[in-house]
């Protein structure tokens, strides 16, 4: 896989920018079955108990809570679409980045804050404060440009490495399901 350079990040910005900022679309889902696995689903249940269902991270989460089990602010992440088009040319290699909800949709600072609702198929989503910055594994398979990028103020108040969110309300997703903004709490 060629990695982008950060000027070729720039050259698109504009592109990743125009995402939807009230009403989205589901694009890809992906699970982590386990370290350094992906599956591209078509449907997943997402649950307020397990996440993505089949996921790892109700079996091995990096972050936990005092008692060991998963922490629910890191429970699902999910990335603009529009970001992985531009750093991957294939879903196989789009996968990669382990977001488990790929969205067109504007994950910007300014379009989401902390504790807002979104609504993808049945389930109910809920952004969580938790910073998705990028890391090694990130540089690896995307390249160390794209890393800095990603990474940068910019792409920080972009959220171009995604965000976290967590299940509030359980329900099956599929592919191209809209995400929207809920207006309940």
């Amino acid at each position: 896989m060629c990695h982008i350079t950060e000027e070729e990040f720039v050259e698109k910005l504009d592109y990743i920018k125009s995402a939807p900022c009230d009403r989205g679309v589901l694009k890809m889902i992906v699970i982590r079955p386990a370290e350094n696995e992906r599956e591209v689903l078509d449907s997943c249940q997402l649950s307020v108990q397990g996440g993505a269902h089949g996921d790892s991270w109700a079996k091995k989460c990096w972050m936990t809570l005092p008692d060991g089990s998963p922490d629910p602010i890191v429970q699902i992440a999910m990335m603009n679409y529009r970001v992985l088009e531009v750093i991957a040319g294939t879903d196989e290699e789009r996968a990669l980045a382990g977001d488990a909800l790929c969205v067109d949709f504007d994950l910007s600072d300014e379009n989401l804050k902390e504790g807002d609702r979104l609504k993808i198929g049945e389930a109910k989503l809920e952004v969580t404060r938790q910073p998705h910055n990028g890391c090694g594994k990130f540089a690896k398979r995307f390249g160390k440009e794209a890393l800095a990028f990603i990474n940068s103020p910019v792409g920080k108040a972009l959220h171009l490495r995604g965000i976290y969110v967590r299940v509030v309300e359980d329900g099956l997703v599929r592919k191209g399901d809209r995400i929207q903004k809920s207006v309940e709490g």
